[in-house]
Order: C-alpha cells, then sequence, then structure tokens
C-alpha cells in the first residue's frame, strides 16, 4: 500500500495497480501514464501476447496511453470483440470445502475470516497465462482465505482489473472465490469524478448499465465478484445515492449467479470520501439499508481501533448481519509479519473474534526478498506469515504476529475421489515429468499449482524435528516436491492432508518418493486416519502402512498400497511416517500422491490449430486454439516434437487456448510439430492433437 504524501497525522489511502506498488512493481508514485515507464515497446511478436483484462468505465483519459498500455472503456465491451477473452477464461469450478478438527487449541471455526488484497504484476502487461520466470508470487496457503481480491488499477492503464485465469483457477481448486476490483483513484493520484459519474450512470429506463456489464464481465470470465472502492473526493449525497444505488442494482443483477460484492469504507453518503474505520451511519448504507444488504462484506479502513470494531461488530448483528463480514484492514505491505497490529481488538485469544480481517498486500512474502531470490525462499517466508515463526500449526505460539494459523481453522476440498498432488506450487526452475526434466526453463502459471498441504508443517516427533518444505531441485512432475531433511533420531509423523475421501475395498493409495543422494535409509509409512482427531490440537488416530524402505541411489519408487476395510469407509486424514537408521541424516522427497479407486486416462483433444503467428529476429510466437476433450480433464499441456523424437514442455493452460512465444527453427527443421494432450485428476495424460507450423 502506497501512503498519500500529506502532512502528519499521515492518511492512509487504498491505491491500487502500478503506482501503488511502486516499490515492488514500478516506478511511479500516481499509477499514472509514467507507471509504464521502463516497458519494451511492443513487437511484432509481442502483439500477438494476450494480457489480463482492465478497463476505465467509459471515457477515456485525455492525451496518449504509454508503452504496453491500452485503453479500453468497459461501456464498449463486449465477449465477441474480445480477442483475448479465451486466454483469460477461468475454468476450474468453484470447490466445496469443509472445515476439519482444528489443528489447536486457539484456531476456531466459524469465527474470523480473511480476505487477502494481492497485487500479482502491474494493472498493464499482465500476463493472461503465466510467464518466463519462477520469481513469482504463488500463493498457496488458500486453506485460510475466504475471499481473494485481484488487487490493481491507476489512473494512467485503467480502473476495473478482471483477475487472469491462472490466479482464479488455483483460487478455485482450493474453494476460495476471486474478485475483481473497481478502483475510482484519490484525486491527488489522478481520479476524476467523472469516471465515478460513468460508472453509476443511468439509461433512459433508469437502468444501470455498468453493473449489467460488471456481472457479465464476472460470469464470462469465470470469476466470483467485484471489490468497489470508491476514493475520488468532490462528490456529493446525490452521488453517494446513485452509488448506493448501483451497488444494489449489480448485488441484484450477479446474485443468480453466485457473484459477491466487497465495498471499501471510503465513499460515505455525503459523497466524500470519509475513511470511517469502521461500520456507522455514514458508511452503512453501501453494507446494509432498509431494504435489506447492499454488499455482502465491508473492508473496514485501517483507522480503526479496538473500540470502533466493536461498535461496528454490534451495529452489524442489529442490522441482522453477520460481524464476520466486517474485514478489518490489517496492512502487511510495508513490514510483513513486523506489522504494527493491534490483534485483540480484531481476534482476542480469550474471547470470542470480533471481525473478521483482511491482508492488504501479503505478496510483501516475496517483494521483501532481495534480488536474486530463490521459489524456495520464498515459500519459506510465505509459510513463516501464515503458519507462524514455529514453521508447525499444530505450535502457532509466539508474542508479535499472530499467524493466521493461530486464529482461523484450516479448510479442505478433499471430499471426493479420485485425489491427486504432484506438490507442484504454480512455478519452477524447470518442468519435470516422470521425474525428468522436459524443460530447463523457468516459469509459472498458478493453473497448474496443485492441492497442496494446508498445514505446513505439521510434524509429530519425539525425537529431533526434520525440516519440512517445498523444494526445486528435483520433482516427480511440475515445479517442486516435498523435501524432508534432517537427523530422524525418533519416528517423525508428517501430517499433510485432512480429508473427507470415500475409502471402500477397492480403493487405493499410490506414493512417488526417492533419497537424495546423500541420504541415509529411511523406512516408510503411510499413515491413514479413518477418524477425526479427538480434539483441537490432537493427532488424527492414524494406522501405519508400510511402504517400504528406500535406500540412497534407488531412484524414484511408486508404492501401491490399498487403504479400504471390507466395508465403506472415510479417510478423515492422511500423512507419513518416516524412521531413519542410525541417526544418519536424511533427504526424503515426496513427489507425488494419489487416492482411486480405478485408474483414470482422459480423452484427447482435438482440432489443435495455430490461430495467430507473428515473427520478430528470427523467433515465432503463436497463438494455439483446440476442442476441449470429452470427460473429466484437470487441465492441458503443450509440447514440441523435435526431428530427434525429443518432446520439450511449452506450457499448461486448463483452457483451450494458449500463447507460445519465441519459438525457433530446429537444425533442418521444415516445420514445428506442436502437441496438446488432456491431464486427468490422476496425472495421466490422452494422446496428442498436433499440427504444424511451417518454417
Amino acid at each position: 500500500m502506497n501512503r498519500q504524501p500529506s502532512p502528519v497525522p499521515r492518511r492512509r489511502v487504498l491505491l491500487a495497480g502500478a503506482g501503488a506498488a511502486a516499490a515492488l512493481l514500478g516506478p511511479s508514485l500516481g499509477g499514472g501514464p509514467a507507471a509504464a515507464a521502463g516497458r519494451p515497446r511492443a513487437g511484432a511478436a509481442d502483439s500477438l501476447q494476450p494480457y489480463a483484462s482492465y478497463w476505465f468505465p467509459d471515457s477515456l483519459p485525455s492525451g496518449t496511453p504509454g508503452d504496453g498500455i491500452t485503453w479500453r472503456s468497459l461501456a464498449a465491451w463486449t465477449p465477441g470483440g474480445d480477442r483475448d477473452l479465451a486466454f483469460n477464461t477461468a475454468t476450474v469450478p468453484l470447490a466445496e470445502r469443509f472445515t476439519p478438527v482444528p489443528a489447536n487449541t486457539t484456531a476456531r471455526a466459524c469465527q474470523a475470516r480473511i480476505s487477502a488484497l494481492a497485487a500479482f504484476d502491474h494493472t498493464a502487461g499482465n500476463p493472461s497465462q503465466g510467464s518466463a520466470t519462477a520469481d513469482y508470487y504463488a500463493p498457496t496457503h488458500w486453506a485460510y482465505l475466504d475471499e481473494l481480491v485481484f488487487w490493481g488499477g491507476s489512473s494512467g492503464e485503467g480502473l476495473i482489473l478482471a483477475p487472469n485465469a491462472p490466479v482464479v483457477d488455483a483460487a478455485h481448486r482450493h474453494g476460495v472465490p476471486v474478485l475483481g476490483t473497481v478502483f475510482l483513484p484519490p484525486v491527488a493520484y489522478g481520479g476524476q469524478l467523472r469516471w465515478t459519474r460513468d460508472l453509476v450512470q443511468k439509461d433512459s429506463a433508469g437502468r444501470f448499465p455498468l453493473a449489467a456489464k460488471l456481472v457479465q464481465v464476472a460470469t464470462v470470465y469465470g470469476f466470483d465478484g467485484w471489490f468497489l472502492n470508491a476514493e475520488t473526493g468532490g462528490g456529493d449525497a446525490a452521488l453517494a445515492a446513485d452509488m448506493q444505488a448501483f451497488l444494489r442494482a449489480l448485488r441484484a443483477a450477479g446474485a443468480g449467479h453466485g457473484l459477491r460484492i466487497t465495498w471499501y469504507d471510503a465513499m460515505n453518503t455525503t459523497g466524500q470520501v470519509g475513511w470511517q474505520g469502521a461500520l456507522d451511519a455514514l458508511n452503512q448504507p453501501f453494507f446494509q439499508d432498509a431494504a435489506g444488504p447492499v454488499a455482502d462484506s465491508l473492508f473496514v479502513d485501517f483507522r480503526w481501533n479496538a473500540r470502533r470494531l466493536a461498535d461496528s461488530g454490534r451495529l452489524a448483528e442489529q442490522l441482522g448481519r453477520s460481524h464476520y463480514e466486517l474485514w478489518a484492514g490489517v496492512d502487511v505491505e510495508a513490514a510483513g509479519w513486523d506489522s504494527d497490529t493491534d490483534w485483540d481488538a480484531i481476534i482476542p485469544g480469550g474471547r470470542d473474534h470480533v471481525v473478521s480481517y483482511g491482508f492488504y498486500r501479503p505478496e510483501w512474502t516475496l517483494g521483501h526478498l532481495p534480488e536474486g531470490r530463490t521459489p524456495g525462499q520464498f515459500h519459506a517466508a510465505d509459510d513463516r506469515f501464515w503458519s507462524g515463526a514455529g514453521l508447525d500449526p499444530t505450535r502457532p505460539g509466539g508474542s508479535g504476529w499472530r499467524a493466521p494459523a493461530s486464529a482461523v481453522a484450516d479448510r479442505s476440498t478433499l471430499t471426493t475421489l479420485p485425489f491427486a498432488t504432484t506438490f507442484n506450487t504454480g512455478h519452477g526452475l524447470r518442468w519435470y515429468e516422470d521425474g525428468v526434466a522436459t524443460s530447463a526453463a523457468p516459469w509459472n502459471h498458478l493453473g497448474l499449482q496443485d492441492r497442496l498441504p494446508p498445514r505446513r508443517w505439521a510434524v509429530r516427533t519425539a525425537g529431533q524435528r526434520p525440516e519440512v518444505s517445498l523444494d526445486f531441485a528435483e520433482a516427480w512432475r511440475g515445479g517442486s516436491s516435498l523435501l524432508v531433511r534432517g537427523v530422524l533420531d525418533a519416528p517423525a509423523t508428517l501430517e499433510l492432508f485432512p480429508a473427507r475421501l470415500p475409502a471402500g475395498a477397492t480403493t487405493v493409495l499410490d506414493l512417488t518418493h526417492r533419497l537424495d543422494p546423500a541420504s541415509g535409509p529411511v523406512t516408510v509409512e503411510v499413515a491413514v486416519a479413518l477418524r477425526e482427531a479427538p480434539a483441537p490440537g490432537e493427532p488424527a488416530p492414524y494406522s501405519y502402512l508400510p511402504a517400504g524402505v528406500l535406500e540412497p541411489g534407488s531412484g524414484w519408487r511408486t508404492t501401491s498400497l490399498r487403504l479400504g476395510s471390507p466395508g465403506p469407509g472415510t479417510v478423515h486424514a492422511l500423512g507419513v511416517r518416516l524412521t531413519g537408521r542410525a541417526g544418519a541424516a536424511v533427504a526424503w522427497r515426496l513427489g507425488a500422491l494419489a487416492v482411486r479407486d480405478t485408474a483414470g486416462s482422459p480423452a484427447a483433444p482435438s482440432g489443435l490449430t495455430v490461430i495467430g503467428t507473428a515473427t520478430t529476429d528470427g523467433a515465432t510466437a503463436v497463438r494455439l486454439s483446440w476442442r476441449r476433450a470429452t470427460g473429466p480433464v484437470r487441465h492441458y499441456e503443450l509440447h514440441r516434437r523435435f526431428p530427434d523424437g525429443k518432446r520439450e514442455f511449452l506450457g499448461g493452460t486448463c483452457g483451450t487456448a494458449f500463447y507460445v512465444p519465441g519459438l525457433r527453427p530446429a537444425p533442418g527443421e521444415p516445420a514445428a510439430r506442436l502437441e496438446v494432450r488432456a491431464v486427468h485428476e490422476l496425472f495421466t495424460v490422452s494422446k496428442p492433437s498436433t499440427t504444424q507450423l511451417p518454417w
């Protein structure tokens, strides 16, 4: 969060986009045209690159947009005229979740929840389907989130942001809804009141056309609603009334599609920007009026204190609303876990939580790291942010930072078979298939992220606690694997997944694992619990199934075990127990875990077609599309097949269109052979659909 320059006391504003993220994402403080400074001018190949969509409500700024920026009007947008729509459409449905018995005695179910406002890139120039770098904010602690706001917007680029598909697909796989952003910036940062008036304009029938457009965008693109932040000053009570009526129309139009609205505490009923730091009479009509709910939740500005939050919660209940529908803003952009926060005002330890809380810019876990940071360093920092300094949610105590795991009960989407994970975080230094790197290029694409252990890292042992991490040096599939390192002087049980998985006589668990070369031998057992943990903080009642003894140098091994009993049951928790030998240090990797009743293999996609090419300096960029495979598909993967038979991974997506940059001919190659395969939930792959790209 940028701070608006002003006399003490310093005034805080929610300032989005490239300008807001000056320290992390761009050079301009104000978010105007200068926010694009330093971007390379687009070449012919770059003209095919699809980007996440952004708009002004209707009228556009005066002048000329900066390099790499396209000014667009939402009022003029139509799906048929959106050439990047196929690249920006999320396809993973929002998964249902349940709340297991909490991992500790302080986390509470059905009380405070968490919203997070996170910026993934500039407003303009944010690639639709990942990019060729592993240095990317890849959130994985979805179990503690109730909603994610795709944060951004600036007066020089655009004010309305649709989340890109990889973010939505990853969040949906974990049951987390994603909201786009409508940002009307302060005048000091280029805001113009005409854009507020554009947003709430009515047609001749008294309807709000842009409310209908926002619903259409969300439903066509596949995300879950909107975060509205009206911070442009200079309005009046009539404009505030129009805004309130606009919100009501937006909510009514979106209700049938399951869309939700979060309103930020800025504009009040006078039409001015008041930042109440509370739910009170001046902003209540934007949350609830006499006719009922207007917004689904309210993000309370950072000026709150304990009294204001307590009063806000009481007012919400008087209105017939839950006080947990109020997000108390917690600014972590500058200091992360060292942020000065009155936690007892939000989530007191000895009594019921007061309200929920909203993190502003938790991507600090990436941005605060020095140049040359690695994905492993990022995930270590992110684990500390969400789980606490001890990196164990079963023991999340400590003074100062109150990590989410210490207060909020985690949730899980593991309710149906088949379930599989390769511990892929959605970015990596290479891409692996069956333990072999099929691309040496770094990458990111959150839509390829797997469901990962939510309790990082719950380890139960009577001896030394090993180090557990998501590691990028080796993987079975994707870009990462789970690594356990240390001296195992006593058996150590690593708790992986709370679950509600049906298990019968035919249910099988597959475990793919290996030792690093310098490791001592390890005896591996699969921990399976068919009942809930007896109480918060207690271990699940595991039974242990032998999975063999691994010796160094034996490579990747897949072990299959039957889980079910003769009658039906339910797997409530999954983990592994590791036992070392004679105190030797171990380095054990878990590359894949699957639970299934039968094997699965997807049908092949069809009709792979080159729909656009552009060449710059001998490198050809390609747009591809294909027809969706019949039956269940997790995602699609694209490869290039060389004349010698070698396959190279080009990328993957959950949709049916993909952009590939920078293809160059191989020696003696008359045409590039391109392939797309469907990938099943069990990570089995289909036969390819192929096409040729003549040189």
